[in-house]
């Protein structure tokens, strides 16, 4: 949350300066976060089996809503397993919501991939404000 502060009162400050943008405008400088939305069809891959909630827009053998680990993407179709039913696929584009469901599996997962990345705050330049 800090760095999202830092970093939008950085950009703010230039956008001001340079004023690229006619009219009144909004900054908002946000984290997908760890239960983040699934929006193309290739994060269905990416997060292969971990736990996602999905919505379609109309209902699918009399429901909408879906819960359960993905399991990847067979052409234009998402994958996942629903415990009663098994694997099954629902076209990308009926899919009006997906995301990613908060587990410690996920948890631990990203926190291993913050550490494998190497992140280091000191490998960044500070950001400058004026106050």
């Amino acid at each position: 949350m800090d760095d999202c502060a830092k970093i939008s009162s950085a950009v703010s400050a230039i956008l001001d300066v340079e004023d690229p943008i006619d009219g009144e405008y909004t900054l908002e400088v946000s984290s997908p976060g760890i239960d983040r939305p699934l929006t193309r069809l290739k994060d269905f891959d990416t997060w292969n089996g971990h736990e996602a909630k999905m919505e379609t827009a109309d209902l699918i053998d009399g429901r909408k809503r879906f819960k359960g680990p993905l399991r990847g993407t067979e052409g234009d179709e998402v994958l996942i397993e629903i415990t009663a039913e098994g694997t099954i696929g629902l076209k990308f584009d009926w899919l009006v919501d997906a995301k990613l469901v908060l587990t410690d599996e996920l948890i631990a997962e990203m926190l291993k991939a913050r550490k494998d990345a190497g992140f280091n705050e000191s490998d960044f330049d500070d950001i400058e404000t004026e106050g």
